[in-house]
C-alpha cells in the first residue's frame, strides 16, 4: 500500500481488462476505488470476454498500412473477407475511415505508431504473469509463445514491412521450415510450409474469467462495485465532484474513463472529441475439438487467432465496421469455422462441431493507438480507452500508467502518441 500519499477516492468507469487492471493498480497504491460497470465484470457483454486471448509483443502493426486504400472497394464487395464494411454504416463511418486511411498513408506514419505501441506491448506477457500471480491465479497466463503460420517463405516475405517494424522495435522470432512446423504442430494442414515463432508471446486461457478474478481480488482489498451506466460528471468549480450514473452519483476525487466503445460520449463530456468506432470482432469456440493447435497459431491467410483453451479451440478474428446497435452477422463465425476446418483437417465436418458464438465491440481509434492521459476539461479526469486489438495485452501497463499519472509520478513512457488532443484538428 502507498503510505506516503493521501488516499484519493477514484471512480473507474468500466470493468473490462483495462478497468480491472486500473482498479487493481490503484488499490495497490492505497486509494479508495469504485468500479462503475453495468454488466458482470468479464461477462459476455464485454470486449475482454471474447478477444483472441493473445498477449503478443508482435501486435504493434496498425490495421491501416500503406496501400490499404486500394483494397477498400474490394472489402465493400467481399462478404467473406477478414475486413467487412456494412453499407448502411458508411455515412456514419466515412469521417473515421478517412482518418484511418490517412493514419497508414506512409511508412513513416506506421513506423511512429509501431514505436508507440511497442512501448506499451513489449513487456505485456511479463506484466500479465505478475498480475495473475498477485491475484492468486498464475495458471490463467501461459507463456508458451505464439506461432504465425504461412503457406511458404514468400508469403512471409510479402509481409516484410510488418516484420521489419517488429524487428526494429526489439522483437525476436524463430523461423521454422516445413519439417519443424510439422513436428511442432502435427494437426496443422500441409498447406502451411513456413512459420515464425515468437517465444516472448503468451496467452490467457479464459479472458472473461481472468477479468472477473482481477475485479474479485480488488473487491477483497476494498474496491466497491457499482452496477450502473456512467453518463457524465459533476464539477465543483474546476474540480471533479462526482460521476453521474443512471443509479445516482458516485462521489469521487478522480475518475478514469475506460468504458470501451461507450467511452466516446464520456470523453466528450471531459473535453475531448475522439473518433471511436466499433471494430466488431467475432469468435467461435469449438468444444472438445478432435484436432487443433498445440500452441496459439495465426494462419496468415485467415488473419485469425486459433487458441487452445480449456473450453475448446477459440477462433477469433474478423473486423466488421458497423454501427454499434446493428445485429450480429453470424456468417462471420462460419467463415472462422470454415477456415479452421481447412487449417486442421482432423477436425472433421462442420456438422460434427459444437460452436459457441460471440460478437463484441473493439473500441478503435483511426490510428490504432489507444487514448491514455489527462482529459482536457479537468485535471481530475483521465482517459484509458480505445485499445482496439491490443486491449488484453496492454491492460496491465495502462493501469499502471494511469495510477502513476493520478499521483503525478513519471510513467516512464512517452504519452504524447496517446493523447486525446491528437484528434483536435
Amino acid at each position: 500500500m502507498n503510505q506516503d500519499r493521501t488516499a484519493l477516492r477514484i471512480a473507474v468507469i468500466g470493468a473490462g481488462i483495462v478497468g480491472a487492471a486500473t482498479a487493481w493498480e490503484l488499490i495497490k497504491d492505497g486509494h479508495e476505488v469504485t468500479l462503475i460497470e453495468p454488466g458482470e465484470p468479464g461477462g459476455r457483454q464485454s470486449a475482454s470476454y471474447g478477444n483472441g486471448s493473445w498477449i503478443s509483443p508482435a501486435s504493434i502493426i496498425p490495421m491501416s498500412m500503406p496501400g490499404l486504400w486500394r483494397k477498400v472497394p474490394a472489402y465493400l464487395f467481399d462478404p467473406n473477407g477478414p475486413l467487412v464494411l456494412r453499407w448502411t454504416a458508411l455515412p456514419v463511418l466515412v469521417p473515421w475511415l478517412l482518418r484511418f486511411l490517412a493514419a497508414g498513408w506512409t511508412v513513416a506514419k506506421v513506423e511512429r505508431t509501431a514505436r508507440a505501441l511497442a512501448s506499451i506491448l513489449r513487456d505485456g506477457p511479463a506484466r500479465h504473469a505478475a498480475l495473475a500471480k498477485e491475484i492468486g491465479k498464475p495458471d490463467c497466463i501461459r507463456r508458451t509463445g505464439l506461432l504465425y503460420a504461412y503457406p511458404d517463405r514468400k508469403a512471409f516475405e510479402d509481409e516484410s514491412l510488418a516484420w521489419r517494424l517488429r524487428k526494429d522495435n526489439g522483437l525476436r522470432w524463430v523461423e521454422l521450415d516445413a519439417g519443424e512446423l510439422r513436428r511442432g504442430e502435427p494437426d496443422l494442414s500441409s498447406d502451411y510450409q513456413f512459420g515464425a515463432f515468437v517465444p516472448e508471446g503468451a496467452h490467457c486461457i479464459d479472458p472473461g474469467a481472468y477479468v472477473s478474478d482481477i475485479v474479485d481480488a480488488a473487491r477483497v482489498r476494498g474496491a466497491v462495485i457499482v452496477k450502473a451506466n456512467a453518463t457524465g460528471f459533476v464539477m465543483a468549480g474546476d474540480r471533479l465532484a462526482a460521476v453521474v450514473t443512471d443509479h445516482g452519483r458516485v462521489e469521487c476525487d478522480r475518475a478514469v474513463i475506460c468504458a470501451g466503445i461507450w467511452s466516446k460520449v464520456l470523453a466528450e463530456a471531459a473535453g475531448n472529441r475522439v473518433p471511436l468506432a466499433s471494430e466488431r470482432g467475432y469468435h467461435g469456440v469449438i468444444a472438445s475439438p478432435a484436432a487443433g493447435p498445440r500452441l496459439p497459431i495465426m494462419p496468415s491467410d485467415g488473419r485469425m487467432a486459433n487458441t487452445p483453451t480449456p473450453a475448446g479451440l477459440r477462433l477469433s478474428g474478423q473486423v466488421e465496421l458497423a454501427q454499434v446497435e446493428a445485429e450480429p452477422d453470424w456468417a462471420r463465425v462460419e467463415i472462422l469455422v470454415g477456415h479452421a476446418l481447412r487449417t486442421y483437417p482432423g477436425l472433421g465436418s462442420r456438422a460434427e462441431l459444437t460452436i459457441d458464438r460471440w460478437m463484441g465491440h473493439r473500441p478503435s481509434t483511426p490510428d490504432g493507438r489507444p487514448v491514455i492521459g489527462k482529459a482536457s476539461a479537468s485535471e481530475d479526469i483521465f482517459h484509458a480507452f480505445g485499445h482496439g486489438h491490443i486491449g488484453l495485452a496492454s491492460g496491465p501497463i495502462t493501469g499502471r500508467i494511469v495510477a502513476d499519472l493520478i499521483v503525478g509520478r513519471d510513467a516512464g513512457i512517452d504519452l504524447a502518441p496517446f493523447s486525446a488532443t491528437r484528434f483536435h484538428n
